[in-house]
């Protein structure tokens, strides 16, 4: 129609110049697109008049002049216009419209111009491609207009490669958003514009181009753009080739030929970004089809770049089209991210392994390289799901082919690096469901088989750089607790070989330092002991000297794992003793010719150290810093290390060899107190190796040298240094009083006093060297101490004064602990001088004018001093004078040490007691918990401990403050395990004091309310931080009941503050294993370390914590095994735990949360029972009568196996003991059939026990009729399960029965008969099938057959043997040697400990009800893996350990997080609405679903739709006619109830604005929202539609509203995180 419309136009019209001029625009404007797009239609008529010389109505000129006037066009009117488009970005529409009717107009321009008119309109558009400020066009534009061009520039090769160029400058300078789009328009109009050369040229230069940009960058940014732009030409790259020997030499590109190409492929395939996974493996497919369809040899000659990663041969396509095609469906599949839909295609990794194998030993070269399967591996590490990952870790363990030499070397470089980083994920580690607590976690097994399997096939020439890098690539990050162990340990079973140089220990060492970074002491004591055998078996001694050896020593600790006496210190003497000699030789003073030839010896080695040690230039006089101590410390392992050495091998004197050694340093500590020209420096050092001695060569258990007896080295060390015992104390309290006056003697002081306490607990068994302390060196060093102390303050505070202070409180804080630790006699001249310190801290009583919260000398504050006078020592001390702070603290905290002890031995002065007096130290103490670093406080709550049971009762409220204070400050050091653990003790002994328990008890109302909510808090942390609960139980138990009972009245005032925290005892019986992974993970590896035994000896030194997560419930059950019946409060208080015991119960009955088993109800409600067991026996007659109730409420409640057996077994107990209630059992068998259903079972399993319960009863043969009665109504149940149970009770009680049958009894004649037949139609009807296995299986049950009611009760029956065979999870387990550990656990015949019969103890784990598994195991590994997975039917148990947790602590594993949207569906009764509801409520993350039945869950047609998803989303039951009741309770919660339903004041779905608190309400499939729901409605939403049908499926309409208050939400979010 246009070309019509101008011919008529240009007919009538022959003056085209003014029409072509009328519709042009001004210029600087933006005109409509009509108007573009009409002179594009003038300007395209014109051509075949202006072309076509036959045509033509205009002459010469004019046709010369139009041309003119169209060049025009595109220079004054498309130009600017495109300038214009590009300078208002923000109207979208419009520029993308008016964009593309210009440069159709420039198209049709472009052909009438002259030829040069397109090259130089391109060349002034080329720059605008880069993103400059000084460019007047966008990118955007200028590629649109360069589309528009490139047609016309196909003739000019040049510009044609140019423009190609610059698009592939856009490609890496462009942001991303850019540069799809540019990039995509570029390339495929060149690349359709050009062909023959020109084409295969372009295709080369890109090829080249990108292939050189990835070699020379290759980084996730390279290969994702890069990967688009081969993509983008893959149709024109990848195209059918001549591969013939003559066509080698064109320039035709085939990037199958280039290495870097499929480097490029590979990165994709292992790239973060799913799109470019996507690109690569298209590539990958693209270039295995074009092989097979070409059929031709690929490449066709070996590669001069080293390797080809990409072959095809056409003699074997059918191989490598199955190998190509495996790959390509795992490489998809492992898309999916879900385990159950990997795990079937796992067997075709075997079979690429297997191929590449086969084909590597075949041929030799091989058509598959082994990088192909790294890539495989790789991307199953970079899995967002943890089980994917550790299947992929599991599977590459197991790989057989890296015992062969080429492919272990092959894959070294992955093992070193993806490998190294995919196992620092700590979640790997998890023991799997069928392992123990205690064992090695699989993945820590296999991985020391791995390792050394791997090292082993290695090539020997690459063994030790391929180590090397793997420790160096452990040192390179912070690796956890966990992971860090296990590799560890896999390093430590590495076959003997020398392959680490001083290289590979400096590696090691950086791997000791990632060790010490996390707070698990016991598991970083044992990567250390590991890494210790790591190097004794892998260290080339001939590459190494001694001296390095010994400085690598230094990186393990002493108290942590290279302990003296402990299995690897002993093998670490072995090995030096065996490698004697060997060590690579010193080079002394540049001495290299004879180094060679020298053989150090250790002795000699040591000998040397000691006298370079003590060798110390002369004194300057110049103040001088405290020397190393770590240079003492190296010297003294070294001495002790050559010391044992001697003795394993001489087995001469001791004392002999030491006194040889230490020749240098006995002479130096013989004139340490009488030469005055010894230089400080010597003595210091010589000091610092003395305790450096005494400290490490303690063994494990030995407190004090002169303690271990049988060690012949300490005995000899001991003698040595007690000579010099004198000399060495009158130096150092020569020094104390009075000589340390510098910043650096703060240092020194430390030194001293550590020193001299050593040797006073040394030689505390010599009665002289003690009484000339006692009597003459202490109350000197005391009273001079006093002396400092008490002088008058200064007004500018001088470094003199204020070090010297800080020394004389640290000097008073040392005594005090000597004596409190009776290393000091307490009746002793010493602490008789003690008492002046009392009254100076108490000196002046509080006046009227004076705060309330000082008190004497309490709390005094050391001043920072002036540095004025540190004149050119500044430069050396100003780092110590920034870290007054420290300094002054400790001072304040030696104080309070002096205060604690003084207290408790003298108690306060009596001149200064008074209530006032008290309460002034009660404020001082809470002043002090504010002022001290929270680390440093506990001496104040030992203080406190003492004072607050004499003000409770007169000074309540600041009691409660200071109790209050210190339980803040405590919880602050949680993060802090050195600290946190002795705080937490001092704390729970200060606030739950045996006198306060006692006195709150009655007269604190206040305070005990503190009390209770610290104990609530201290249960909550408990959850968090295992031990907590322990630390307060094991404390309160002792208080309320102690283990002497010495404390007679005392102690029974103190058991009737019980009562006032029952919560506490409640809360222990149903305390256990936490749920939360991370810690479940690490108590598994911590007692998995524990039970190494020799193997790892920290758990030789490591000091033992109660750490075990069922310590609270042990020593809660051993302290109501020592309740006393006979005792009326222990009677009461027993009842009280019962009845708060099952409320807690009850409470969890009525809830509408699933028990799913061994979710965290189902471990309570079985911990309640076991604790109702064990105190059954305790209870009075009276209160079981009325306890009994409640345990048949309990029997027809819905349990899981283990509470039911629990509950029955308690039943047979009460019968067996009170006979009399029988009438109420068979009351039972009279409830409404729809009521009971299936838990008549319970009551059905008691009757199998008849047996054990009709000796005490009257009447046996009327109990017996009655029995009968009652299974017989059972037997024809229409459920299986009912009917094997009564058919089961009905064999047991007959056999019972038939004896009076036999004689004849009235009225059993008749009933003989029906039983008999009974049981012979149903043995005949369980004759086949699986009702066959399972009427076995149910006879031969535990519970029916080895169980006995009277004679298993024990400990061990409770606690462990039955949660053992009911298949509860191991860690609720508890062994009867956890019991035993416990002194206050009581043992008594009537309930014994252990089981006397062993049958229960050899019976394995199981429940009669099982499912035919046969069809499952068959079904292990598919042989159609493409087809519909339903991963419900995949035992999801065995996949995911998840599930083990209730929903939504499953979901938080998955690091998914619920929102606050509650949907109720309990007006919706298709199970297909609710399956399909239940699954979108998941994908969305609603809080939860409402259901008016959790029955649906097991419906057929709800699991086709749910597919599994209820297992991850937590589910209620609320019934429709308690809606009404449920919808006020979560208004009243914050709320707000929206319903979906069209109403005239229906809101519009598009508008509406959900709140955070939803609630959404759907109505039924066809009423919708009942009228009496509708006014409870906060607001109801409407979906807008647009059909004829007015209404949608409620599952759709659900989906609608849950999409659009989740994308609110999101966006919300977003919003929020940006700003």
């Amino acid at each position: 129609m246009y070309s019509v419309l101008i011919d008529a136009v240009l007919s009538s019209s022959p003056d085209c110049e003014r029409l072509l001029e009328s519709l042009c625009w001004p210029a600087q404007t933006w005109p409509e697109t009509e108007r573009v797009e009409a002179l594009t239609a003038f300007i395209q008529g014109l051509g075949p008049l202006l072309t076509d010389s036959d045509k033509t109505p205009f002459t010469a000129a004019q046709r010369r002049r139009i041309q003119d006037k169209i060049e025009s066009v595109i220079w004054t009117q498309c130009l600017p216009l495109f300038a214009t488009i590009s300078a208002e970005p923000g109207e979208a529409v419009r520029c993308r419209e008016s964009t593309a009717a210009t440069c159709r107009l420039v198209s049709a321009c472009v052909p009438l111009c002259d030829e040069a008119v397109p090259g130089r309109v391109a060349l002034s558009i080329l720059p605008s491609l880069q993103l400059s400020d000084e460019e007047s066009l966008s990118v955007e534009v200028s590629s649109e207009v360069m589309a528009a061009l490139i047609p016309a520039l196909s003739a000019d090769e040049q510009l044609t490669l140019r423009t190609m160029s610059s698009a592939l400058s856009c490609m890496k300078t462009l942001p991303v958003a850019l540069v799809s789009k540019v990039t995509v328009r570029l390339l495929l109009t060149l690349l359709k514009c050009c062909g023959g050369a020109t084409l295969d040229s372009i295709l080369r230069l890109v090829l080249d181009d990108l292939c050189s940009w990835h070699c020379a960058q290759r980084t996730p940014v390279v290969t994702e753009r890069a990967l688009l732009c081969l993509t983008v030409i893959s149709d024109h790259l990848l195209t059918p080739h001549s591969l013939s020997s003559s066509s080698i030499t064109t320039c035709e590109p085939d990037p199958r030929l280039s290495l870097q190409f499929w480097r490029m492929v590979q990165d994709g395939l292992t790239h973060r970004d799913s799109v470019s996974r996507k690109r690569a493996l298209y590539l990958l497919k693209r270039c295995v089809a074009l092989s097979e369809e070409e059929q031709v040899e690929c490449p066709l000659s070996p590669s001069g770049e080293g390797e080809t990663l990409f072959k095809w041969a056409p003699t074997r396509s059918k191989l490598l089209r199955e190998f190509w095609e495996d790959y390509v469906l795992v490489m998809e599949t492992l898309e999916e991210n879900q385990v159950h839909v990997v795990r079937p295609v796992l067997n075709r990794i075997d079979t690429l392994i297997q191929t590449t194998v086969n084909d590597s030993q075949a041929s030799g070269q091989g058509l598959f390289h082994p990088s192909w399967l790294l890539c495989v591996y790789q991307r199953m590490f970079h899995s967002e799901n943890k089980s994917l990952m550790r299947e992929g870790v599991c599977h590459l363990l197991e790989l057989q082919v890296l015992q062969q030499p080429d492919f272990a070397l092959a894959f070294s470089q992955f093992i070193v690096g993806p490998f190294m980083d995919v196992l620092s994920e700590t979640s790997l580690f998890y023991r799997s469901a069928e392992q123990s607590v205690g064992y090695s976690p699989e993945l820590g097994a296999k991985l020391q088989v791995f390792l050394a399997v791997f090292f082993t096939s290695l090539p020997a020439e690459h063994r030790g750089c391929v180590l090397l890098e793997l420790i160096q690539q452990l040192g390179s990050k912070h690796w956890c607790a966990v992971p860090l162990l296990f590799l560890s340990q896999a390093l430590s079973k590495l076959p003997p070989s020398p392959l680490l140089g001083l290289d590979g220990l400096a590696a090691l060492r950086e791997v000791l330092r990632c060790t010490m970074i996390t707070h698990q002491v016991l598991l970083r004591g044992a990567a250390q002991c590991f890494l210790l055998k790591s190097a004794l078996c892998l260290t080339d001694v001939s590459a190494v000297s001694l001296d390095d050896f010994f400085s690598f020593l230094m990186h393990f600790h002493a108290d942590e794992s290279l302990c003296r006496g402990t299995q690897v210190w002993n093998q670490l003497c072995v090995w030096l003793s065996d490698n004697e000699g060997r060590f690579k030789p010193r080079t002394v003073d540049g001495d290299h010719t004879s180094a060679a030839t020298k053989k150090e010896t250790i002795k000699g080695y040591v000998q040397d150290e000691i006298h370079a040690f003590l060798r110390v230039p002369a004194s300057t006089g110049q103040t001088e810093r405290l020397p190393d101590p770590k240079e003492a410390e190296k010297l003294a392992r070294a001495i002790l290390l050559c010391v044992d050495m001697e003795q394993r091998q001489l087995g001469t004197a001791m004392t002999n060899i030491l006194e040889l050694l230490l020749s240098p340093l006995l002479d130096t500590l013989s004139r340490v107190s009488t030469n005055i020209y010894l230089p400080l420096r010597k003595s210091d050092k010589s000091l610092q190796l003395v305790l450096q001695l005494f400290q490490l060569g303690q063994t494990p258990g030995c407190q004090s040298i002169g303690g271990e007896l049988g060690d012949t080295v300490n005995v000899a060390l001991e003698k040595l240094i007690f000579k010099l015992t004198d000399p060495i104390q009158d130096f150092i309290l020569r020094r104390l009083c009075g000589e340390l006056q510098e910043l650096f003697d703060v240092e020194r002081a430390e030194l001293y006093l550590s020193v001299l306490s050593q040797l006073l607990a040394s030689y505390s068994s010599t009665p002289h060297l003690h009484i000339k302390v006692q009597q003459n060196n202490f109350p000197k060093l005391i009273k001079h101490n006093l002396t400092v102390l008490q002088e008058s303050s200064q007004q500018i505070p001088s470094m003199t004064h204020q070090v010297a202070r800080a020394v004389a409180m640290a000097s008073l804080a040392k005594v005090c602990s000597l004596v409190e630790q009776e290393v000091i006699a307490t009746r002793s001249e010493t602490t008789f001088a003690l008492k002046a310190l009392n009254d100076y801290f108490y000196s002046s009583v509080p006046s009227v004018s004076q705060s309330q919260s000082s008190l004497g000398n309490f709390n005094k504050r050391l001043l920072k001093p002036q540095t004025g006078d540190l004149s050119c020592d500044l430069a050396v001390q100003g780092p110590l004078v920034k870290d007054w702070g420290r300094i002054a603290a400790n001072f304040m905290r030696d104080q309070w040490i002096c205060l604690s002890f003084l207290i408790k031995t003298i108690g306060i002065p009596e001149i200064s007691r008074s209530p006032e007096t008290l309460k002034a130290a009660l404020s001082c103490s809470v002043e002090a918990l504010a002022l001290l670093p929270s680390d440093l406080v506990l001496p104040v709550l030992t203080f406190m401990e003492t004072l607050l049971p004499q003000l409770l009762i007169t000074e309540e409220a600041l009691c409660v403050e200071a109790v209050t204070l210190s339980w803040d400050l405590v919880q602050t050091l949680s993060s802090n395990g050195q600290a946190f653990w002795p705080a937490l003790k001092g704390f729970i002994s200060m606030a739950f004091h045996r006198h306060l328990l006692q006195l709150s008890h009655t007269q604190a109302v206040t305070f005990v309310a503190t009390l209770k909510q610290i104990a609530a808090d201290l249960i909550e942390l408990s959850q968090a931080k295992s031990g907590v609960l322990g630390v307060l139980l094991q404390h309160c138990c002792q208080t309320w009941l102690p283990t002497d009972r010495s404390g007679g009245e005392k102690a029974d005032g103190a058991f009737s503050s019980v009562f006032s925290h029952i919560n506490i005892l409640t809360e222990a019986c149903v305390y256990g294993p936490v749920l939360r992974k991370d810690q479940r993970l690490l108590q598994d590896v911590q007692t998995y370390v524990e039970q190494l035994g020799d193997e790892c000896t920290v758990k030789v030194i490591v000091a033992s914590e109660n750490r075990d997560e069922q310590f609270p419930r042990t020593c809660v059950l051993a302290f109501l095994s020592r309740l006393d019946s006979s005792n009326s409060e222990h009677e009461t208080l027993m009842e009280a735990v019962v009845m708060a015991l099952l409320k807690k119960d009850n409470d969890i009955s009525k809830s509408k949360v699933r028990k799913n088993i061994n979710a965290l109800q189902h471990r309570i409600t079985n911990r309640v029972w076991q604790t109702l067991l064990l105190l059954l026996p305790k209870l009075r007659e009276e209160f079981v009568a009325t306890l009994l109730n409640h345990v048949f409420e309990a029997g027809f409640c819905s349990n899981q196996a283990s509470v039911k057996y629990l509950i029955e077994w308690m039943m047979i107990l009460i019968l067996i003991r009170y006979p009399q209630h029988m009438d109420s059992f068979w009351a039972c068998f009279n409830m409404d059939q729809e009521k009971t259903k299936t838990s008549i079972c319970t009551f059905l399993s008691v009757l199998v026990h008849f047996d054990v319960i009709i000796p005490n009863l009257n009447n046996k043969a009327a109990q017996l009729r009655k029995a009968l009665n009652s299974i017989l109504q059972w037997c024809f149940n229409h459920n299986f399960s009912v009917r094997l149970y009564a058919l089961l009770a009905l064999k047991r009680v007959w056999s019972l029965a038939e004896v009076h049958a036999e004689e004849g009894a009235d009225g059993w004649g008749g009933l003989s008969t029906v039983i008999k037949a009974c049981l012979n139609q149903a043995e005949a009807m369980q004759s086949t099938g699986n009702a066959n296995k399972n009427w076995i299986r149910i006879q031969e049950h535990f519970f029916f057959g080895a169980f006995h009611p009277i004679r298993d009760y024990s400990v061990e029956t409770i606690f462990f043997t039955f949660p053992s065979l009911s298949e509860l999870t191991d860690d609720e387990w508890i062994p009867p040697w956890k019991f035993e550990k416990l002194s206050c656990f009581s043992e008594s015949p009537s309930f014994p400990l252990k089981n006397p019969a062993p049958d229960l103890s050899q019976l394995q784990p199981g429940d009669w009800i099982q499912q035919d598994k046969g069809q499952q195991d068959q079904e292990e590994r598919w042989a159609e893996v493409q087809k519909k997975i339903t991963p419900w039917r995949l035992g999801i148990q065995e996949q995911e350990p998840e599930l083990h947790l209730v929903p939504s602590q499953r979901a938080a594993r998955l690091g998914k997080l619920h929102g606050a949207l509650l949907v109720v569906a309990s007006l919706i009764d298709k199970p297909t609405n609710l399956g399909g509801l239940c699954r979108t409520c998941e994908i969305f993350g609603a809080s939860s679903l409402v259901l008016d039945s959790l029955r649906h869950i097991n419906d057929k047609h709800f699991q086709s739709l749910s597919v599994s998803s209820e297992l991850w989303l937590p589910l209620l039951e609320v019934k429709p006619v308690e809606l009404t009741d449920f919808l006020q309770e979560k208004k009243s919660e914050g709320y707000c109830i929206v319903g979906v339903e069209q109403t005239a004041n229906s809101q519009s779905l598009q508008d509406y604005q959900f709140p955070e608190k939803t609630l959404l309400l759907l109505g039924n499939e066809r009423e919708g929202i009942p009228a009496n729901l509708l006014q409870m409605l906060d607001v109801c939403v409407e979906i807008p539609q647009q059909g004829v049908i007015r209404s949608l499926n409620v599952h759709v309409s659900a989906a609608l509203l849950i999409w659009e208050y989740t994308r609110q939400h999101l966006a919300s979010g977003s919003a929020k995180a940006d700003a």
